[in-house]
């Protein structure tokens, strides 16, 4: 029988803790949430591929999947949270006026908007059409059916005729509000009655709805830009905010949550926070979200800060980049976990291009490819940190830990950025942590190319630790049973 180097220390009661190179200590004594889950937009991929049965079992369920004709076998993501994106555009003419479309607008990134024109706000009026973006309402209703539960509304820009130059892209220099001062309760209504809409129609119930998207920032210009969005300033936003509290209340939805404001960076929404407190619009808020691209920069623990003092959840509700490796996506993860203490965390783009996706596509084409090493990276946290686990704090910075309470489980996911080594994994803190002699399994993913999410059975409990190798720039995931806080 064969036996591994540390099965045999187990057997015969050695210790290689001196192999160790790195110990890190699980602290139970934390409390950093309760884990709400992994979700994607589906803004723009499902708007342009519509219903994909292979893409929505990749994206929201654990089961393995068969991929590219049979020839992969590839873990689901199980991802739980959706958000879904009211579009802004419409190509009606409405009293001889009709949309401004930027010249350099990426078709696959206009939505369509259900309001078409000002002349009702009534839903069953011919001002609205319900009848359209069937494809990204179509994908949500599939992930509904492979177990998806959370649900957030969102919005890039107001419907077009609402904004001063009627340009869903922006403003025309990109730093000032676009959204007309006579509008800032339309928009509120129209998201409110697309919540209401949804409830009604769809079999959704919107969790949470978001009226902006990067508001502060300056990008938003309608001569040069390619997708839809616009710029609010704090006080505008405080406005709206008021007024989409009160439409959702009105529709009966006074248990959906307003959610603000998805700022670009950590900095920016610590800022904007700051004003909404001090105008007194925060009340109007349950929870802060905020978007990841300032991945390794940013006070993240300063925002975290403000969302304890406030009494409110924080999410990580979009994040993205072009590492096709998975190196930026576990570094900037587990910083995450470690400063920020999210509840969730959502990825842009399911498929989208170049090392953007996590499925590489080509969403004006239509046409899905590779998936790419950071979706087996992303793995190793999506499958194992599960909705309703405790976040603790993993000891070190290379580690992130999440503790089952109903099955008495740890979840460990540890990153090696150095040299190849050990790394030991100290759970002496715990009242029980798990059985001496004991198995751990073990999932492994390398960073750039190797493991693809492959599991191992080789690693065990010696007394109340345990340990494994990491080759540089390995990612893996340890689930130790029988373990009480």
């Amino acid at each position: 029988m064969h036996y591994t180097l540390q099965t045999l220390a187990v057997l015969l009661g050695y210790s290689l803790l001196t192999k160790a190179d790195t110990t890190t200590t699980i602290n139970p004594d934390t409390d950093w949430g309760t884990w709400e889950g992994w979700g994607t937009s589906l803004a723009w991929w499902a708007a342009a591929v519509g219903p994909v049965e292979v893409i929505a079992e990749l994206a929201f369920t654990t089961n393995w999947v068969s991929y590219d004709g049979g020839n992969m076998n590839v873990p689901g993501l199980g991802l739980n949270i959706v958000r879904y994106n009211a579009g802004a555009c419409s190509w009606n003419t409405y009293d001889g006026v009709s949309m401004v479309v930027s010249p350099g607008i990426i078709s696959s990134w206009q939505m369509d908007g259900f309001w078409t024109d000002w002349a009702s706000s009534n839903s069953t009026s011919s001002s609205w059409d319900w009848t359209v973006d069937a494809n990204q309402r179509e994908m949500m209703r599939l992930a509904t059916s492979y177990g998806v539960d959370t649900f957030e509304l969102f919005s890039n820009s107001p419907m077009w005729w609402m904004c001063i130059n009627h340009n869903p892209s922006g403003s025309n220099d990109g730093t000032d509000d676009n959204l007309q001062s006579w509008n800032y309760e339309s928009h509120a209504i129209y998201l409110a009655t697309i919540a209401e809409h949804a409830a009604n129609y769809w079999g959704i119930t919107f969790n949470s709805v978001e009226a902006f998207n990067e508001p502060s920032s300056n990008w938003w210009n309608g001569l040069t830009g390619d997708q839809e969005g616009c710029h609010f300033a704090a006080t505008t936003q405080a406005l709206v905010l008021g007024h989409l509290r009160t439409a959702l209340n009105s529709r009966g939805l006074s248990s959906t949550l307003v959610s603000a404001s998805d700022e670009n960076t950590y900095d920016l929404a610590g800022s904007t926070w700051s004003s909404l407190v001090n105008s007194g619009a925060s009340s109007n808020v349950g929870r802060i979200n905020v978007h990841g691209y300032q991945y390794g920069s940013g006070n993240r623990a300063g925002l975290y800060s403000l969302a304890q003092a406030a009494g409110v959840a924080l999410w990580n509700s979009e994040y993205g980049e072009a590492d096709g490796t998975g190196a930026e996506l576990a570094s900037n993860l587990i910083l995450d976990f470690r400063w920020l203490h999210n509840t969730a965390w959502v990825y842009w783009q399911v498929l989208d291009s170049s090392s953007w996706g996590l499925v590489v596509a080509d969403n004006n084409a239509l046409s899905s490819g590779s998936i790419s090493q950071k979706y087996y990276v992303l793995a190793q946290f999506t499958r194992h940190i599960r909705p309703g686990m405790t976040i603790l704090d993993g000891g070190s910075d290379n580690t992130v830990a999440a503790y089952d309470a109903t099955n008495q489980k740890l979840i460990i996911v540890a990153v090696n950025w150095g040299d190849a080594q050990y790394l030991n994994f100290d759970l002496s803190s715990f009242s029980t942590p798990g059985r001496n002699g004991a198995l751990v399994p073990r999932w492994s993913t390398q960073i750039g190319s190797g493991d693809q999410y492959v599991s191992y059975h080789d690693t065990y409990i010696s007394g109340t630790k345990f340990w494994s190798y990491f080759v540089t720039n390995q990612v893996q995931t340890f689930e130790v049973s029988n373990v009480a806080l």
